[in-house]
C-alpha cells in the first residue's frame, strides 16, 4: 500500500497487523482463512479529503501485513468465516499536503439489548458491497469465536477427507474392505507441491480447475466401477453414455417409473454437488497450504520422501501396498482405452468384411438341415454359475436332469457345451451378436458396425437358402427394431404382437411360458409350406429376478391374465435388488423356469423335425456370480432325428442338458463356422 501523506491532525491508534493477513476482492469473501486471524476490515470509500494539509476528520489505517509472503494486492485471496480483511488500498493524494486515508470498521459494540453491533462511521461499509458482508462475518466471528473455529477445522477436514477419498478411486464394489482406503496416493503429494508453489492469484484458478477435473475423473470412476461390478468390463467414454439410458430403462421396469424419476433426480443433484464440493475442496486446502508456505514446503517434502521410500521397499498394510497412484492410474486407463477404441473402430470394420461364407451359393449352406424346424433360442443370463455355483446349482441341475429325462421319453436326445459369451452381467445384444455372426462383438462400436454390415448372419443363411421361413420372437423388444434386416427375419413379433394382456414381472414382458405359447399358437402350429427358422429370445430370467412366474397350465394360459395372481405374490424387486443372497436364490429359480418352459414346450409341440439350439446370452453380474466367475455359458442341441446330433459327434459334448465341467469350451463367435460346417456348408470366403 503506498504511504499516506500525515494529516495535521493527532493520529488514531492503529489496529495490530496480523502476520497472516491476506488481501480479498468482492468476488472472494467465503472460502479459507483461518479462524485466528484478526485483520481489520476497511472501507473502500476513501475518507473526505479538506483542505489542502487537513483531512475531514481522524481515521485509523491498517498497516500493511509484515509477515505475508505475498502482495497484499493480489485479488483473488479468500476469506473464511470471521475473517476481516483490508478492501482495496488508499487513493493517491491528489492535492499537495493532503491525503485520502481509509477508515477501518470499528470495533463492534454491545448495544444496551445485548446485541453485538458495528459501529456507525462514516467509513463502514454498508448495504451488500465486499466491506459490508465482511464486517458481518467479523462481527458473527467475535461474538462467537469458538463456533467459527469448529467450522473452519470441520470444513478444512471434509475438504482434505473429500479430495483424499477422490484420489484412492476406483476400487471393487464386489468385495470392498474399509483397509482398501488405508493407502497414500501419490497425487496428493503433487497436488500439494503445485498449489504451495503457486502464487495467491494462479493457486485459486489451478485449485478450483483441478477440482473440477478431479470431480470429473471421480465420476467416471464411479461409473467404471458400476460396469465393472455388473458388466464385468471398465466404463468406455467412447461407447457407453448411451447405455445410462438404458439403466434408466431397467430401473423403470423394475421399480417404477415414479422411484426411478427421484432416483435420477437425485443422482444429477448429487453430480452438481461434487462438481461444486470438489472444486471447493481444492480451493480450500490451496489457501491453507499458501498462508504459510515455507511449512507447507517442509510438509509435502516429507510426504514426498516417505512416499517414495515406501514406494521401493513396497512397503505394505494389511496385505496391500500402502502407496498407490490410482487416480493416475485410472486416466491413463481410460485415456488408453479411448485410443483403442478408435483404432479398432477401422480394423473391426476390415475383420467384419471378411467372411469365410461371404460368397457361398445358397444351396451349398445348411444342406444338411433341410426339411427340419431349426428354433435358435437365447436365455437371459443363463451362465455356467447357474450350474455350477453351490448356492444356486442343486436346483438348476435337477431341472436339467428332470427335463433331460422327459425329453428322452418323447423321444429327443441332446448334446451340450460351453461358449464363452462376448458379454457379462448384461448387454445381451452382444452375445445374441457375437453366435449369430461369427464375429467377436463385445461393445456397441463392433455392433453398429456389424448391424450395418453384408456379413452372414447364422440366421439369415437360412434364408438366403429360400428353403425356409424365417421368424423372430422377441417379448423383450418394445421400439422399432432395425437389426431385424441384418438377422434375415421375414417377420418379427416384438412386446405388443403376441397377444398378451397379463401383468409384466419386473423388466420382463411377459412370462416365457406364454411367449412360447403365443409362438405356437401364431407361428410354430399353423400348417406352412416351408419348414421355420425362428429366434427366440426368453426374458424371464433377466434381473431383478423378482418376481418370477411359475407354470401354469399350457391350456390354461388364455391371453395371459392369469398371471396377475401370481406377480401379485411374487417377491418385489426391490427387495430382491439388495440382497445378494436372495438375488442369488432367485436368479437360480428363473433359470429353473426358463429351462422348465421351453423344455416342456418341446416336449408338447415338438415334431420329429424339430431341431432346438438353446443357449445362454451371459452370465448373470458378479453379484450373483461371483467376482472370478468366467464368462462361461451353457449350449444344447436337441432333436429327434439321430442324424443331427451324428453330425455334432466329434464336437466332445456331454450327453443330455447338462455340459460336464470339462466339456469343451469354445469362444462364442466360433459357433456360427462350427454350426455351419457341421451340416454340410461349404466356404467360399468374401471381403478382406
Amino acid at each position: 500500500m503506498p504511504a499516506s501523506t500525515p494529516s495535521p491532525a493527532p493520529p488514531a491508534p492503529t489496529s495490530p497487523a496480523d502476520p497472516d493477513a491476506e488481501a480479498t476482492t468482492d468476488s472472494a469473501l467465503t472460502a479459507s482463512a483461518g479462524p485466528d486471524d484478526t485483520r481489520s476490515a476497511t472501507a473502500g470509500k476513501p475518507a473526505a479529503q479538506g483542505d489542502a494539509g487537513g483531512t475531514a476528520g481522524p481515521a485509523t489505517e491498517s498497516p500493511a501485513p509484515q509477515g505475508d509472503t505475498e502482495h497484499s494486492d493480489d485479488a483473488g485471496a479468500t476469506v473464511d468465516v470471521g475473517d476481516t480483511v483490508d478492501v482495496g488500498d488508499a487513493d493517491d493524494t491528489g492535492d499537495a499536503g493532503g491525503t485520502r486515508s481509509t477508515t477501518a470498521a470499528s470495533p463492534a459494540a454491545q448495544d444496551p439489548a445485548g446485541e453485538v453491533v458495528a459501529a456507525e462511521t462514516s467509513g463502514a461499509p454498508r448495504g451488500r458491497g465486499a466491506g459490508a458482508r465482511l464486517a458481518r462475518l467479523r462481527a458473527w466471528r467475535e461474538r462467537y469465536p469458538r463456533a467459527a473455529r469448529v467450522v473452519w477445522w470441520a470444513t478444512t477436514v471434509l475438504s482434505v477427507v473429500l479430495l483424499y477419498l477422490a484420489l484412492l478411486l476406483p476400487v471393487p464394489l464386489t468385495g470392498f474392505e474399509p483397509r482398501m482406503l488405508l493407502r497414500l496416493p501419490g497425487e496428493a503429494v503433487v497436488v500439494a507441491a503445485v498449489l504451495t508453489a503457486l502464487p495467491r492469484r494462479p493457486r485459486g484458478v489451478v485449485a478450483a480447475l483441478g477440482g473440477a477435473g478431479l470431480a470429473a475423473l471421480t465420476v467416471v470412476n464411479l461409473l467404471d466401477m458400476g460396469f465393472g461390478s455388473y458388466l464385468g468390463r471398465g466404463f468406455n467414454l467412447v461407447l457407453d453414455w448411451e447405455l445410462l439410458d438404458d439403466a434408466r430403462s431397467y430401473l423403470a421396469d423394475s421399480l417404477g417409473g415414479t422411484t426411478t424419476a427421484l432416483l435420477t433426480a437425485g443422482v444429477l443433484v448429487l453430480v452438481v454437488a461434487l462438481f461444486a464440493g470438489m472444486a471447493a475442496a481444492m480451493v480450500r486446502v490451496g489457501t491453507v497450504l499458501g498462508r504459510d508456505a515455507q511449512t507447507s514446503t517442509r510438509v509435502t517434502l516429507v510426504a514426498g520422501t516417505v512416499w517414495i521410500t515406501c514406494s521401493v521397499l513396497t512397503v505394505q498394510l494389511a496385505g496391500q501396498p500402502l502407496t498407490v497412484h490410482r487416480a493416475a492410474g485410472a486416466l491413463n486407463a481410460q485415456t488408453d482405452r479411448v485410443r483403442d477404441t478408435l483404432r479398432d473402430e477401422a480394423a473391426f470394420g476390415k475383420e467384419a468384411r471378411a467372411d469365410r461364407f461371404g460368397n457361398t451359393p445358397a444351396a451349398q449352406l445348411v444342406p444338411d438341415l433341410r426339411g427340419k424346424d431349426v428354433v435358435f433360442t437365447f436365455i437371459e443370463s443363463y451362465g455356467r454359475s447357474a450350474i455350477e455355483d453351490p448356492v444356486m446349482a442343486p436346483g438348476v441341475d435337477r431341472t436339467l436332469a428332470s427335463s433331460t429325462a422327459a425329453l428322452e421319453k418323447a423321444g429327443y436326445r441332446a448334446k451340450s457345451g460351453w461358449l464363452t459369451s462376448a458379454t457379462y452381467g448384461g448387454s445381451s445384444w452382444l452375445g445374441h451378436s457375437t453366435t449369430l455372426s461369427g464375429l467377436w462383438i463385445d461393445n456397441q462400436q463392433r455392433y453398429r458396425t456389424v448391424m450395418a454390415s453384408d456379413h452372414l448372419s447364422l440366421t439369415k443363411a437360412f434364408r438366403k437358402t429360400g428353403a425356409w421361413d424365417t421368424v423372430g420372437v422377441m417379448p423383450g423388444v418394445q421400439k422399432g427394431w432395425p437389426e431385424q434386416k441384418y438377422y434375415g427375419l421375414d417377420k418379427v413379433y416384438n412386446a405388443f404382437q403376441l397377444g398378451y394382456q397379463g401383468p409384466k414381472f419386473s423388466w420382463s414382458t411377459m412370462p416365457d411360458q406364454y411367449a412360447l405359447e403365443a409362438y405356437q399358437r401364431m407361428v410354430h402350429g399353423k400348417q406352412r409350406d416351408k419348414p421355420l427358422m425362428s429366434e427366440i429370445i426368453l426374458t424371464s430370467s433377466h434381473q431383478p429376478w423378482a418376481p418370477i412366474p411359475k407354470m401354469v397350465g399350457w391350456d390354461e394360459l388364455g391371453d395371459g391374465s392369469v398371471f396377475g395372481p401370481i406377480e401379485k405374490a411374487g417377491r418385489r424387486a426391490g427387495d430382491v435388488i439388495a440382497d445378494t443372497t436372495a438375488s442369488r436364490e432367485e436368479y437360480g429359480k428363473s433359470i429353473q423356469y426358463s429351462v422348465t418352459a421351453l423344455t416342456q414346450w418341446l416336449e408338447r409341440y415338438g415334431t420329429d423335425d424339430t431341431v432346438l439350439v438353446f443357449l445362454g446370452d451371459h452370465q448373470p453380474i458378479s453379484r450373483v456370480s461371483g467376482t472370478h466367475a468366467s464368462r462361461d455359458v451353457p449350449i444344447s442341441i436337441v432333436a429327434k432325428d439321430p442324424k443331427v446330433l451324428d453330425r455334432i459327434a466329434d464336437w466332445g459334448w456331454t450327453d443330455g442338458l447338462r455340459p460336464a465341467h470339462g466339456a469343451p469350451v469354445w469362444k462364442m463367435s466360433a459357433f456360427r463356422d462350427r454350426f455351419l460346417l457341421a451340416y454340410g456348408s461349404t466356404p467360399h470366403p468374401s471381403g478382406g
